[in-house]
């Protein structure tokens, strides 16, 4: 059993992160590795090491209402997992996708609660926006998220430090990126994404995109015919299930 205080969701496992080696847009929104992530620390997570030929599907900015049922569609008939960093005023908004998300064994994420820069904003502000969509996503499937993905990727080192201290929660980017955000077409970014995979892989997409959900059949069956599993990101990292790991609030 894992206390969490009633705004403070701590990640319930002490095992280390294998690591490897943007907001508020006044243009068009730009998706991009923090410039610091090339400097480690154990509260970023990239890639992981493993000598499993295992990759992370990983799709962000959900629930969508039309969307996200016909990917969920498509992982359930594959027998397959993925990782759904969700916003928090989606997540209110539908939570009964987030229940099926949580119910057919993916993992479910915390990705902020408006999808904002974070990057400029205060610590107080930065966690009022995790703390609520956390809050929100316990409330729904009875388990908090315990991993973290910041909006366009833009969090600092020391904010990512801050997060890992004060809540627990490793950031995860990513190693794989077919900027599908663009809409370069679905067999672009299916492309893409084989292209790019391989053993340990993070693969960053968006499942609010109609053309990334339409490369997945491509991409999720090309994955596989090269003998790559999938896997959550907190399976990846060598912790439990999110499923069946047991959670109780305090306070």
């Amino acid at each position: 059993m894992f206390e969490l205080n009633r705004r403070t969701f701590l990640s319930a496992s002490g095992a280390a992160l294998a690591c490897t080696h943007p907001f508020e847009a006044l243009a068009a929104p730009v998706i991009a590795l923090p410039k610091d992530v090339a400097q480690r620390d154990a509260a970023t997570v990239m890639a992981v090491r493993t000598p499993s030929p295992v990759v992370g599907m990983t799709f962000d900015d959900g629930p969508h209402p039309k969307l996200t049922p016909i990917l969920l569609d498509m992982l359930k008939a594959r027998g397959l997992r993925a990782t759904f960093y969700l916003i928090g005023n989606r997540v209110v908004t539908w939570p009964d996708i987030v229940r099926r998300i949580a119910d057919e064994g993916h993992e479910i994420g915390n990705h902020s609660w408006t999808h904002p820069n974070l990057a400029r904003y205060s610590d107080k502000k930065v966690l009022s926006e995790i703390d609520r969509t956390s809050d929100a996503i316990f409330k729904v499937t009875g388990r908090p998220p315990v991993t973290f993905r910041p909006p366009y990727g833009s969090f600092t080192k020391r904010q990512r430090l801050m997060l890992y201290e004060a809540r627990n929660l490793p950031t995860i980017l990513w190693s794989v990126d077919p900027q599908d955000w663009r809409r370069p077409g679905a067999s672009v970014v299916a492309k893409r994404i084989l292209k790019g995979s391989k053993p340990g892989a993070i693969i960053l997409s968006h499942d609010i995109q109609s053309g990334t959900v339409k490369a997945m059949p491509q991409t999720l069956d090309g994955l596989s015919g090269r003998g790559l599993k999938f896997a959550t990101v907190s399976q990846m990292m060598g912790w439990p299930l999110w499923q069946s790991r047991r959670f109780r609030r305090a306070g």
